[in-house]
């Protein structure tokens, strides 16, 4: 009897590592908040300054002709020296109205508005910019590259807000704030509006304190000539994730890259969870990508970059690996309940009152970073790690309530009823992924939004990007096609 409690004494063990590994990301995101009031000290402001150098804006279009137009007037109204500016739309041979609107554009605005016409399109997002690259770097007149998407509106300081930080030799690239803007919002543009909250105002911010940025926003990216020059004067091809990699070899090739938080742009997002879907795919397999190329490049330190840093690694493994974290925690729990239901009890409470604490802490921390975003999308605030979440961190901050659920289910609290919903408590985090695969499955039916809707709501937003992250997987591993496809734009947002 000694061995076999020995043998048991370290199965348990064993176990309590799982599950505290499979919260990792849970308690990464917890320091994260906690790193995050330190921007106020540690920040790039002090090394800003005043400057206006001459900025060529790069814009790939394909069939961009409902955006297009409002896109361009919106630049050329920002509050910046005329004189500095001009904008290059690099038409990727579209088929409807984008070449005539930029030409109109053209000689409207001659010297100011440039369209460059390809004839041979389709081959990708980066093919396209580096046609405008080409182009726009052969002119010494050009200091700075900024590189947004034809759909997004820039307010009309932003430009001078992050031009401010190219003041400083060391700094290659600084990136806005994208922010969701359009004018007739649904439950889902509202979910991605909080998230945008979460993954730039607040992560964004923690990264600028940690000196490592993992991705230049794709629509709105400015870049000092030497550093565009410094990684071969083109953009990376090759892979889905073409700004991420542009942001690593920036920083890999000694530059600093810097968040501006105070410089808004608004984009119109997806408005069905398969329209997001196709579009998070693309990054997440992108991702995928850039995690084997940069193999050598994980947590080891080095004195040029920090992209190598312990804190770097986890944060973006953590969001790389979230779903296979949640299916290794519930197998560690589930394994627990059935040796021991009182040790799996005490640290399903544990980890249930932890995440409730840092959901609390981080949701109202970020949601006043925009009050915009906070007043339009409080629901989605409340209800983004979903309906079942909430109720699992209630149960476990007040856990007589489990008994009260079982009797509102007409069901006696015995000992095999508290086992049963015990187990599917245990299993929410791998359930609530495929109530999400259910919901894009059902959204295309008679009724079927409604019914996606619903199961968002009570599956969670994070259920939505985690389901699609094991797609990214599954893609990867069938080397499916890997072509760019465009994400649809009809011109909804907020000028």
């Amino acid at each position: 009897m000694p061995d076999l409690a020995w043998y048991e004494t370290v199965i348990v063990v064993v176990l309590l590592l799982c599950v505290l590994v499979g919260t990792l990301p849970v308690i990464n995101t917890g320091l994260q908040f906690l790193a995050l009031p330190l921007h106020a000290f540690r920040n790039h402001y002090p090394k800003a300054a005043p400057y206006h150098p001459n900025v060529a804006v790069v814009i790939p279009a394909w069939n961009e002709g409902m955006v297009i137009g409002p896109a361009i007037e919106r630049l050329l109204q920002l509050e910046y020296p005329a004189e500095r500016l001009r904008v290059f739309v690099v038409d990727d041979a579209s088929t409807d109205d984008t070449p005539e609107i930029v030409a109109q554009k053209a000689a409207a605005y001659p010297g100011r508005v440039v369209h460059l016409r390809r004839e041979q399109g389709g081959q990708g997002k980066a093919h396209t910019l580096n046609h405008g690259l080409d182009v726009v770097l052969a002119d010494d007149w050009t200091e700075a590259v900024l590189i947004m998407d034809a759909d997004v509106i820039f307010a009309r300081d932003s430009l001078r807000k992050v031009t401010r930080h190219l003041a400083d030799e060391k700094v290659g690239a600084v990136t806005a704030y994208i922010a969701e803007g359009s004018r007739d919002r649904n439950y889902l543009t509202r979910f991605i509006a909080i998230e945008y909250v979460i993954g730039q105002l607040s992560a964004r911010r923690v990264q600028n304190v940690g000196g490592a940025i993992a991705c230049l926003a794709g629509g709105a990216q400015l870049h000092s000539r030497a550093n565009l020059e410094a990684i071969g004067g083109r953009i990376p091809t090759g892979t889905l994730a073409e700004d991420t990699m542009t942001t690593f070899e920036s920083q890999l090739h000694g530059r600093r890259m810097v968040f501006e938080p105070h410089a808004v742009v608004l984009a119109e997002e997806p408005r069905t969870i398969d329209s997001l879907w196709k579009q998070r795919l693309r990054w997440a397999r992108g991702n995928v990508q850039l995690t084997s190329i940069y193999k050598k490049l994980w947590f080891r330190p080095s004195r040029d970059h920090n992209l190598g840093s312990v804190g770097f690694g986890l944060a973006w493994f953590t969001i790389l690996l979230l779903p296979a974290f949640m299916l290794l925690a519930a197998a560690g729990l589930i394994a627990l309940l059935l040796l021991h239901s009182d040790i799996a009890e005490f640290v399903f409470r544990f980890m249930w009152i932890a995440a409730a604490c840092i959901y609390i802490f981080s949701m109202l921390y970020s949601v006043q970073l925009d009050p915009r975003i906070g007043r339009q999308s409080w629901r989605e605030a409340i209800m983004f790690p979903g309906l079942g979440a909430l109720i699992l961190m209630f149960i476990a901050l007040f856990p007589w309530t489990l008994d009260g659920l079982l009797n509102l289910f007409g069901e006696e609290a015995t000992d095999q009823a508290r086992f049963g919903w015990l187990l599917f408590f245990y299993l929410w985090g791998p359930v609530s992924m495929l109530g999400i695969w259910l919901a894009r499955a059902v959204e295309p039916l008679p009724g079927g939004r409604f019914f996606a809707g619903l199961l968002l709501y009570v599956c969670g937003y994070g259920s939505l990007l985690c389901a699609i992250t094991v797609d990214s997987y599954l893609k990867e591993w069938r080397r499916a096609d890997a072509s760019w496809i465009k994400t649809e734009k009809v011109g909804r947002v907020d000028s």
